[in-house]
């Protein structure tokens, strides 16, 4: 599988027979490059523009936005997990699905704008080969709450989004290195994109940091 992240919480997500799958397709007001993105299906964790512009998907898509198992491909799938966008339950910012896709014998947990954790989400998420955590904090989990996350579902790679960038400056959220911090790896590989499969997933770096910028 190819992982690439274009920045914020939208990654692409490509198959080795060309599946591909779009995660919380950002709008304009982000910041950051906006572009046409051919792909198969789209997830959406929760309806706030930066997370569910699915116009810039090209192609005749599947979109996954609600709670429950979805069957994206033929042999990809994406179940929705509810949650919540802030620590009052959703009435604050409402609701968020994290989505754990299996694909090529990977499972890939896409957290979303989660912004309250408790060990019941641990349990409906089981076991993670691959986690997409937000960690800026403000609207989201800290870098701390994201850090006791990580330690809790023992993903064999992290990969933080949804932080601070030259990009978004202005926004009261933390940069990226606060969570590195966090997890005792200020030195984390930063690289433009992960190339793993089922069987190399020990090969690579705990915590890697996807960014072209």
């Amino acid at each position: 599988m190819l992982i690439l992240h274009h920045g914020h919480s939208e990654f692409l997500l490509e198959t080795a027979d060309g599946f591909r799958i779009l995660t919380d397709p950002y709008d304009a007001h982000v910041g950051y490059p906006m572009k046409k993105v051919p792909c198969s299906a789209v997830t959406v964790s929760h309806f706030h523009g930066d997370h569910c512009f699915a116009d810039k998907a090209e192609g005749d898509v599947v979109i996954a936005d609600k709670a429950g198992e979805i069957r994206l491909g033929y042999d990809v799938t994406a179940t929705g997990i509810p949650s919540y966008h802030d620590e009052c339950e959703g009435r604050k910012r409402g609701s968020n699905l994290i989505f754990v896709m299996e694909a090529e014998g990977l499972r890939i947990a896409h957290l979303g704008d989660l912004g309250a954790w408790d060990s019941h989400l641990a349990e409906m998420i089981g076991y993670v080969d691959i986690l997409l955590i937000p960690v800026g904090g403000y609207y989201t989990i800290d870098s701390a709450q994201a850090a006791a996350i990580v330690r809790e579902l023992k993903p064999r790679i992290t990969i933080p989004m949804h932080y601070k960038t030259q990009v978004n400056a202005d926004w009261p959220i933390s940069p990226v290195e606060d969570f590195l911090e966090q997890m005792n790896v200020p030195h984390a590989p930063r690289m433009p994109l992960l190339r793993v499969t089922e069987q190399d997933l020990s090969e690579h770096p705990a915590v890697i940091v996807l960014s072209d910028r």
